[in-house]
């Protein structure tokens, strides 16, 4: 016989839970907080020495025979960094399946990743990562991390990515000669109702990988910087079958990525999403306009990757674009001429973001506008560079002022969205009531009210910015921008103007 619930009583049990888990928090912050805190403060500075002993005199670029004081010592630091993560609240982790040897499997390929905890497979195998050079001059910690003998990326040389990519290759195809490398190919965090994009630095070696999901079974989400309130934290990580490339795979990297992470969603019986890193900075951006949660821009994204725009060159493609398109002065071009333009072969992506810019459909689009779009893409943070661009794009050339029209075009174009309503935000640049306004003029107003798209394009455009879906929403699976996905835009149902 079934049990009958009230509509709403799933609600009500949620809300008793939130508010269990709350009361458990306030408690514990207060009480079993500062032990933990205390306990694997003491195990890190346990550790340490060992670590310091274990990393004297080490070539770094070589590996030395793993003899018995060294297997020692690599023992005692797995249990030091067992109990600092049983202080933390991981009394149970489980380990499902077979780690693979390094000379079976030189690179394991972790995910989803969602928090700074998901290092804890890291300190139970030992395994080697990826980490930016800075890293190894933190005190104490930076010693515990040099003993795992990670791959250093320098933020600062510009080659450091080639350099990356090489040293990883090298260790990859050692014969297992190097401890494995843990690589986490989504090269950001997410909330793991998805797996996005991987990058593929870990697939370009071309060697087996077996791939690594990880799980937080808890009923509740705690692990985002409560986890040393609460009582217990679950954790499983599963070590998944080799997977060996094919000869096509070995050719191109993304197939390759683009299989093991269907693999790895099947095994954790979540979605992929085509967004990636680079969606997530455009996603979340800290300039003077923030994106729409409808907006059309991280589909225009990932077509531009699609056709080999690398941001790389962005700057370059940025003035030669521009210069380009202000000669057109707005003149609606055709495919074949948006193909030219770009210097790109007609092709089904850019017939796709062909479609984008075709707000008439009438099988023209604006130059200009592609260009706004382009920019903001390769350089998210950088609003007013952006908007200084389309004044030199859309103004007269004789003071490079523009309209209220084309300062709706340039913004609704800039954040991705159909419609935008920008009557207001002119009336307050435009105090003389000239019908135009300078690039000078729009600087000088947003440095006075840094704060305007809240005051003047969010409140006039309700809707864009934040509103929860309606319950005929489709749901959200990328997990950083609700009510959008890549399907949409297949049918043509948005446009960026």
């Amino acid at each position: 016989m079934q049990t009958f619930k009230y509509p709403g009583s799933c609600w009500l049990e949620s809300l008793v839970d939130i508010c269990c888990v709350s009361l458990q928090i306030g408690v514990m912050t207060l009480t079993l907080f500062p032990i933990r805190l205390f306990v694997a403060a003491f195990m890190m500075l346990l550790a340490w020495p060992f670590a310091f002993i274990a990393t004297m005199g080490r070539s770094e670029a070589a590996v030395e025979p793993q003899c018995l004081w060294r297997r020692v010592v690599d023992i005692i630091l797995r249990t030091i960094m067992r109990v600092m993560w049983f202080a933390g609240g991981f009394h149970w982790i489980s380990v499902k399946g077979r780690q693979a040897l390094p000379t079976e499997a030189p690179i394991l390929t972790l995910g989803p990743h969602s928090s700074y905890f998901d290092a804890i497979p890291v300190t139970m195998t030992m395994a080697t990562i990826v980490m930016k050079a800075e890293s190894k001059d933190i005190p104490l910690w930076g010693t515990l991390i040099k003993y795992i003998r990670p791959v250093f990326v320098s933020r600062s040389d510009q080659d450091s990515r080639r350099k990356t990519v090489e040293e990883i290759k090298r260790r990859a195809q050692s014969g297992g000669e190097w401890p494995q490398i843990m690589i986490f190919p989504e090269g950001t965090c997410t909330n793991r109702s998805c797996l996005i994009t991987f990058k593929p630095g870990a697939f370009i070696p071309a060697v087996p990988i077996q791939p690594v999901v990880i799980r937080y079974p808890n009923k509740l989400d705690t692990i985002t910087w409560t986890c040393l309130n609460c009582l217990v934290v679950l954790l499983c990580f599963q070590f998944l079958p080799i997977y060996t490339p094919n000869e096509e795979e070995k050719r191109n990297p993304p197939l390759f990525a683009h299989n093991v992470r269907r693999l790895m969603a099947k095994a954790l019986d979540v979605p992929v999403t085509d967004y990636s890193f680079e969606d997530c900075q455009l996603a979340m951006a800290e300039g003077q306009l923030k994106l729409p949660v409808d907006t059309c821009l991280l589909e225009f994204a990932r077509l531009v990757r699609r056709l080999g725009q690398k941001r790389e060159n962005s700057e370059k493609l940025l003035k030669e674009y521009s210069k380009r398109a202000r000669k057109l002065q707005g003149q609606r071009q055709s495919l074949e001429d948006f193909a030219q333009f770009l210097d790109l072969p007609l092709s089904d992506v850019l017939r796709d973001m062909f479609a984008l810019f075709d707000e008439q459909e009438d099988g023209t689009v604006d130059i200009r506008e592609f260009v706004v779009a382009f920019s903001v893409v390769c350089r998210p943070a950088k609003t007013l560079e952006t908007i200084k661009l389309a004044f030199t794009m859309f103004g007269d050339e004789d003071d490079w002022a523009i309209t209220e029209g084309e300062l709706a075009c340039i913004l609704r174009t800039a954040l991705g969205v159909a419609e935008l309503r920008v009557s207001r935000l002119f009336s307050a640049i435009d105090v003389d009531d000239s019908g135009k306004l300078t690039f000078e003029m729009f600087q000088s107003f947003v440095e006075q009210q840094p704060d305007f798209a809240e005051e003047f394009l969010y409140a006039d455009n309700a809707g864009f910015w934040g509103s929860p879906p309606s319950s005929s929403s489709s749901p959200v699976s990328n997990g950083f921008c609700a009510d959008f996905t890549p399907n949409d835009h297949h049918t043509g149902q948005k446009k960026l103007n």
